[in-house]
């Protein structure tokens, strides 16, 4: 016997012997129908295929209890954890979650497809959105819209951020309380935010401490772990090479340690090696590094979108997730060194130490 091609709400209530009000509610998880004939739709549902449509939920009722998450890639450790947050936020909230993305973090004209992908979740099948390291500064919607990790400064919707310069700040004075002077960056890509607020953190912290900025000391990144690698090796190469590296990532960090062991280099013992980020893999691999609570930033995302949809007020239009020193085993003291217990991070960031096992 042929399928029709398409089941209906109606099909659905014939087959169940209730009204099409019934099987509405029973799809809108209202609390006013018998468990019996809840169970009893809910069975039919199953066994003729039957999908509700969200657009034309959203078209009664305005609300699809989804929200859209848009981010260029799913396979970097950011937008892992960050997912991971938004996850954990959604059960709480008890929501739904759609994804869009772009395949790739390097996505070309990234711009267009961003504001493509807002266009097609506006009130279509998402109550609001949340953008992942949003390229432009405001979106044509009329739906809620939070950002993590905007671009650039001043954007014109509700955002999450790290405390990028402070954190930076954490890392370079942990390096300086070691005895480093001669202290390499490795930076993110120049167009973020985020990695301008790192840039000046490290030069801030130099300047604080009375040590002129030396440019060949400064690399260029990306914050790959192949950028990472290559940048490390540009500054090993130097006739008057750095005793410690500040990267602006984790993996740009992991990728610096890669290009230590080429060389012959043992990290710590001959090079101190810092990144930022806290992700899993700087954990597994004893990297020092500074935390943002990446995980946090999509949690405390969702939970800001999810107010501003049912009509809550924010307390601000922008939350800062407070960093954390993390303190392994990636870095050591070298020779006539100040002790670490003559450093004072309280007014900025914590230090947190982590030994194995």
């Amino acid at each position: 016997m042929r399928r029709r091609a398409t089941v209906t709400i109606h099909d659905v209530a014939k087959a169940a012997g209730v009204s099409v009000s019934t099987v509405s509610r029973v799809l809108n998880d209202k609390d006013d129908v018998a468990p019996e004939t809840y169970e009893k739709v809910r069975r039919v549902i199953r066994e003729l295929g039957y999908a509700s449509s969200l657009a034309a939920k959203s078209m009664r009722s305005r609300k699809t209890n989804v929200i859209g998450l848009i981010m260029p890639s799913v396979g970097e450790p950011f937008t892992i954890e960050v997912t991971k947050g938004v996850n954990r936020a959604i059960n709480d909230l008890k929501y739904h979650l759609i994804i869009y993305t772009g395949g790739s973090p390097n996505l070309g004209h990234w711009a267009d497809h961003e504001q493509h992908f807002v266009s097609l979740l506006n009130g279509s099948i998402t109550d609001g959105m949340i953008v992942v390291v949003p390229t432009i500064k405001t979106f044509s919607t009329t739906y809620p819209l939070v950002a993590i990790d905007p671009h650039k400064e001043g954007t014109s919707f509700p955002s999450v951020i790290a405390t990028n310069h402070a954190g930076a700040m954490a890392a370079m004075e942990y390096l300086l309380s070691l005895g480093h002077r001669r202290i390499g960056f490795i930076g993110g890509r120049p167009e973020l935010q985020s990695a301008v607020r790192r840039l000046k953190g490290y030069q801030d912290s130099l300047r604080q401490a009375d040590i002129p900025l030396a440019l060949e000391l400064v690399q260029v990144g990306d914050y790959s772990a192949q950028m990472g690698f290559s940048c490390a090796q540009k500054l090993l190469a130097l006739d008057d090479p750095p005793t410690a590296i500040f990267a602006a990532n984790d993996q740009s960090a992991l990728g610096a340690i890669k290009a230590a062991k080429e060389a012959g280099l043992r990290v710590p013992d001959d090079l101190s090696v810092i990144g930022f980020d806290n992700i899993p893999e700087a954990d597994a691999g004893g990297l020092t590094t500074v935390d943002q609570f990446i995980s946090q930033m999509g949690y405390v995302a969702t939970e800001m979108l999810v107010n501003l949809i049912q009509g809550k007020p924010l307390e601000s239009n922008l939350y800062k997730i407070p960093t954390r020193l993390i303190v392994r085993d990636s870095c050591r003291a070298i020779s006539g060194g100040p002790a670490l217990a003559g450093l004072d991070l309280s007014s900025r960031e914590r230090i947190e130490t982590q030994t194995p096992g």
